[in-house]
Parts: structure tokens; sequence; C-alpha cells
């Protein structure tokens, strides 16, 4: 086994130190730095991600997960938008635009029953 003082194992637990701190460094491509993220997936997800990416003809993983980071924000600002006018209007019914009626109970149920 070789020792740490080894020249042999200097030379590659340096360049393996290079390699992991190049990999953490962001790049740059394009108009902005880039920075390497790695995700473990079971191999239903993987499958299900496959899936995706031909139905949206999709061409690497990497596209497939920055679309769905941009419709994770997009949905975070809309649940923070919500949160917003609900703490804005302390509890009470937000007011309707002018010449719109309020939704029934029965509309609202109806509303919960859909499926997409």
């Amino acid at each position: 086994m070789a020792s740490k003082t080894d020249p042999k194992n200097r030379a590659s637990g340096t360049a393996a130190r290079r390699r992991t701190a190049a990999a953490a460094r962001p790049k740059q491509v394009g108009g902005g730095a880039t920075s390497v993220a790695q995700v473990r997936l079971r191999p239903d997800e993987l499958e299900d991600l496959q899936q995706v990416m031909q139905t949206l003809k999709l061409h690497s993983l990497s596209d497939a997960l920055r679309e769905g980071l941009r419709l994770l924000s997009r949905e975070a600002a809309e649940v923070a938008a919500s949160r917003e006018i609900r703490e804005f209007y302390q509890g009470s019914q937000a007011p309707t635009p002018a010449g719109v009626l309020p939704a029934t109970e029965d509309e609202l149920a109806a509303a919960d029953e859909t499926e997409w």
C-alpha cells in the first residue's frame, strides 16, 4: 500500500483535488456562469423523465431538469403571491373586479373536483 508521502499518491491526490475543485467551480457558458449539480433518481423516476423528454422533445437530461426547475420556480412564485394576498387581506375575502360576481359554493366545489 502506498503511503501518503509516496510521490505517486501525492500526485494522484493533487489531480483528484483539482478535478473536484474544477467540477465545483462555475463555468462560463454563453452569457453566464453555470454550475454542475447531481441528482439521484429511482428507476421509475428516470423512466418518467425519459418519457417526458420524448413527449416534449427535450434533447438532454439537463434540458429536462432545467425545464422542471423553471416550472417549480413559477409555482413557488404563485404560492408566494397567494400568501402575500392572504396576508394583505388578513383572512378576508379579496375583492373581485368591478362587474365580476364572487364564485358560489357550488362553483367552488365543482372547481375542486376538476381533474386535469
